[in-house]
């Protein structure tokens, strides 16, 4: 067969004396589908990460355009199974991945359609930026889904979505799915087509919600510990007070924020205190009106939403005005800084709120997540 292997003896300082003999070894390795690492230690071992993905942002004006004319045109059901329209990296050959190991999707749920059941061994969340009427139904537990709700599912659990109100419904969910693809460790399972009765119910809280909903309090029944969170919906009530209250501390005069004028909450799993899901790491940040945060790297790459507010935002090379429902991917250890803009007019909170999706727990398992904070320019 013809290799798929070609090395060229090259002329440089770091390289052997190009030689007829050199030539020949050189083939020789090619025939025998060998690479030596001297021909290529600096694109397998660089001094840093370099990032296949690129910085880039999507606009949720356009996203929402294009699903609403999907809702029109293509039904939910067997085969494609869900209405979801991901992000593609532009430098990821047209690959429906936001960053080589995360995939992010704008979902869009007709009025009285259903979603049907499956279960995957990729784990998942969606996350609610705009509206309400929509129940995920996950183990045949039907839980609400509105606005600024977290909901995050860990992989191998049934879960379908219906629909009941009169107007259709938008979210992102976020999912490892690049991650298991390029490692080979993915398996997907079809469920029912038709939610039972009681499946449709609309009940304010779940029942996860009712069992794990209690702040510092878990059911001894179930103190076990999940790789994934038991509490299948972190409500918007309870975020927002938690940011408040540290922008509030700040101002008195005591620790909470980050950094000056930069509160900061991550998603937890109760039962362990950890990440809420075993590859993703999910964080909401509130960054006040007229603060610009210091420029911070990290290893492993992250997808934004803006929830409510505007300002501008620097991601490497790249910088760009952003609003609510924008999203925009950091590739691994890329420099971020954010740049609030935010009023009454445009935030209920006044300041600029982001949700941040990212594989950080993968990198912390692996012994390879560093971080760095850069000094604000």
């Amino acid at each position: 067969m013809d290799s798929p292997v070609s090395l060229k003896a090259e002329d440089r300082p770091d390289q052997p004396p190009v030689t007829p003999e050199l030539e020949d070894l050189y083939r020789g390795f090619e025939k025998a589908l060998l690479v030596p690492l001297w021909t290529r230690i600096g694109d397998l071992m660089p001094p840093h990460p370099r990032s296949k993905a690129q910085p880039y942002r999507w606009e949720w004006k356009t996203l929402v355009d294009l699903a609403a004319r999907s809702g029109d045109l293509v039904p939910v059901g067997r085969g494609g199974e869900r209405r979801a329209i991901a992000l593609a990296n532009p430098s990821l050959g047209g690959r429906p991945y936001a960053t080589p190991t995360l995939w992010a999707a704008i979902q869009y749920l007709m009025p009285g359609e259903d979603a049907p059941e499956h279960r995957h061994t990729q784990n998942a969340f969606r996350f609610v930026v705009e509206g309400e009427g929509v129940w995920t139904v996950v183990g045949r537990d039907p839980v609400p889904m509105r606005r600024g709700d977290f909901l995050p599912q860990a992989g191998m659990n049934w879960h379908a979505h219906h629909n009941s109100a009169n107007e259709p419904m938008a979210w992102i969910d976020g999912l490892d799915i690049p991650f298991q693809y390029g490692v080979e460790g993915q398996f997907f399972d079809f469920g029912r087509d038709e939610l039972s009765e009681r499946e449709h119910a609309t009940p304010d809280r779940s029942r996860a919600e009712r069992l794990w909903g209690h702040p510092g309090l878990a059911p001894v029944s179930r103190l076990q510990p999940s790789e994934g969170s038991p509490l299948l919906r972190y409500r918007w009530e309870d975020t927002d007070a938690a940011l408040t209250d540290q922008l509030e501390l700040e101002r008195e005069g005591y620790p909470g924020t980050v950094e000056p004028g930069h509160a900061l909450v991550r998603y937890t799993n109760p039962t362990t205190a950890q990440d809420v899901l075993p590859t993703i790491r999910a964080q909401f940040h509130r960054v006040r009106s007229g603060t610009r945060t210091a420029p911070r790297r990290e290893t492993g790459s992250s997808v934004y939403q803006v929830f409510d507010g505007s300002g501008r935002v620097s991601v490497g090379d790249s910088s760009w005005s952003v609003q609510r429902g924008d999203l925009f991917v950091v590739p691994s250890w890329t420099p971020l800084s954010i740049t609030s803009e935010a009023s009454a007019s445009d935030s209920d909170s006044g300041a600029l709120d982001l949700f941040q999706f990212s594989d950080a727990p993968i990198f912390a398992k692996l012994n390879l997540y560093r971080s760095q904070v850069e000094e604000a320019r």
